[in-house]
């Protein structure tokens, strides 16, 4: 009898468990759906944010959207953003925003060359064409620790011909994507330099959210940064057919072969998992990862030396090797 109603409370509570209403989370990227979003389309797709009891929606960006302003509003729960510069510039202009976890430990941002280029010091001798984005932020570092100058650079308007008409030139992209274009519309393959692997070492594809959310709903903080890193690592060692279904959905323009490539590219060089990941899981932060990319930057002239960054992030969520199982061994 005893057993019988152990039985009987046990299939009561699954029931309890399974009728509880989910979760509503509506989480905003930074640009159009991709493959550099994979991990959070294969969690929604496949399941692992409702079994982490959230009802996710991903609401894409774009060159007229600003999720991170729909974040402030209060009209978004979570945001990826871009990288770690943007965490020091909400500290230092006291925007309630925190970063909770980083799903990529190395930035793709990359220079890409014609062939005969063999180290990346001979990129200070071509013409580079960055945006104005770029100019502001990581060619400042490459001023300050290679000695790159501004007079050889032009700017760069997300359009390869230019590049691809002068071949004492270097274009910036994301290993991701450009080189991929580089090929099929210039015949060859370029040479690929990733500033992550010369120490330009932010975070990127942050998840950030208000402070208000990490102290009302910590709970709901972490099954959505445990099931967005559980959903990273499907998508880049596992079966990632459901979230580029969900990716292509919100996005036609997007190709089978771009996908591929990317999520290659990706796993080539550990975009997604890579030093203190491999221990600690996706998704991880440490505060000297943090310390030495800060440091960088102000030596660049980027952030302010006083600047108190480490309000940027909080370490709360990460770092429990959630879904570190499902590592290929």
């Amino acid at each position: 009898m005893l057993r019988i109603t152990t039985v009987l409370m046990l299939v009561g509570m699954a029931w309890t468990a399974q009728a509880q209403p989910l979760d509503r989370v509506i989480f905003g990227t930074n640009w159009v759906a991709e493959a550099e979003h994979g991990g959070f389309f294969q969690a929604l797709a496949d399941g692992t944010y409702k079994k982490y009891g959230l009802d996710v929606v991903i609401v894409p960006g774009g060159p007229n959207v600003n999720n991170r302003t729909q974040l402030l509003a209060g009209k978004l729960d979570f945001f990826m953003s871009a990288n770690s510069l943007q965490s020091f510039d909400a500290v230092a202009n006291n925007i309630p925003t925190v970063v909770v976890a980083a799903s990529f430990q190395k930035d793709p941002q990359v220079f890409v060359a014609h062939p005969d280029v063999t180290k990346f010091e001979d990129l200070k001798t071509l013409t580079l064409f960055v945006s104005k984005e770029g100019m502001t932020t990581y060619f400042q570092w490459l001023k300050s620790e290679f000695g790159f100058n501004e007079s050889k650079v032009k700017p760069y308007t997300f359009n390869a011909q230019p590049f691809l008409a002068d071949k004492n030139s270097a274009m910036q992209g994301y290993v991701t994507s450009e080189p991929f274009a580089i090929e099929r519309e210039g015949g060859f393959k370029p040479v690929v330099f990733l500033l992550a692997d010369q120490g330009f070492d932010a975070y990127s594809t942050l998840i950030e959210t208000r402070r208000e959310v990490v102290g009302k709903k910590p709970d709901m903080v972490q099954r959505f940064v445990d099931a967005s890193a559980i959903g990273w690592y499907h998508y880049i060692y596992g079966d990632g057919r459901a979230g580029n279904e969900l990716i292509r959905i919100q996005n036609p323009e997007m190709t089978d072969a771009l996908l591929a490539y990317s999520i290659t590219k990706m796993k080539e060089h550990g975009i997604v998992d890579s030093g203190d990941s491999v221990k600690l899981g996706i998704g991880a932060m440490t505060d000297a990862h943090w310390k030495s990319f800060f440091d960088k930057m102000v030596r660049a002239g980027v952030v302010k030396a006083g600047l108190d960054y480490k309000r940027a992030y909080t370490l709360q969520f990460v770092n429990k090797s959630v879904g570190a199982d499902l590592r290929p061994k």
